[in-house]
């Protein structure tokens, strides 16, 4: 297996979604949550997918970041085809590629905030003294350096959102999911953590998918698509 990440230049596609389908239940009573949604990211590139609750908006989420298979349909990261890999591959794939952050954090409470961001290299072995210094670099980027000898449970709501910020980028990734990320937060904390995913985005070239609710993130995207009855649109 090739663990080398495949360099491309900015604004090349990072990654495509052709003819996704996901049912959920069996006879009667399948649900046909995605109906062939097809979508193309480029690499730097900002997207926000808005959509009513239980549209599938999470459901794409979780296909596009391989944490979920699609029942049909192809997914392809850097022309690679995700949807012919073995779970082994995924796995690595997913660790080196790509990112996740969620409306909660998340975040190991008997932990602190830079060993949190270090916790996913910690898993894979890297070298301890360069991992430091990386996550304690994106601290930096994130504006919360100064909390990181602190557990989660003693920082603030948009602290703990900005560390797993941070966390979710540790390991480089060329993509960002990010499901309702400011939800949880109040409207400056919320503006707070999108201002961050706006700036990160364009300094490392970070492809970012976002599912939100808040109309006004949403417009601020490079593109908005509305995901209803199962499919996607302008």
């Amino acid at each position: 297996m090739n663990n080398e990440k495949t360099v491309r230049p900015a604004g090349a596609e990072l990654l495509r979604a052709e003819d996704i389908r996901k049912n959920f239940g069996h006879g009667a009573t399948v649900v046909e949550v995605l109906r062939g949604v097809n979508m193309t990211v480029a690499r730097g590139e900002m997207v926000a997918v808005v959509g009513a609750s239980g549209s599938g908006k999470t459901t794409l989420l979780q296909i596009l970041g391989t944490l979920d298979l699609p029942g049909s349909g192809r997914l392809l990261f850097n022309d690679r085809d995700l949807t012919a890999m073995g779970e082994k591959e995924l796995s690595g794939h997913r660790n080196r590629n790509v990112g996740f952050i969620f409306q909660f954090h998340h975040l190991l409470p008997e932990f602190t905030a830079l060993e949190n961001v270090m916790m996913p290299g910690l898993i894979q072995g890297m070298n301890q003294v360069e991992l430091s210094r990386r996550a304690m670099s994106l601290l930096e980027q994130v504006k919360v350096d100064h909390r990181a000898t602190h557990r989660s449970g003693e920082l603030s709501g948009g602290e703990q959102q900005r560390v797993a910020l941070a966390r979710a980028l540790v390991m480089q990734p060329a993509l960002l999911l990010a499901d309702e990320p400011t939800g949880n937060l109040d409207s400056a904390n919320g503006q707070r953590v999108f201002a961050l995913l706006h700036e990160l985005s364009r300094s490392l070239e970070l492809s970012v998918v976002m599912v939100t609710h808040n109309q006004e993130l949403a417009r601020a995207m490079d593109r908005c698509l509305t995901l209803k009855d199962g499919m996607l649109s302008k």
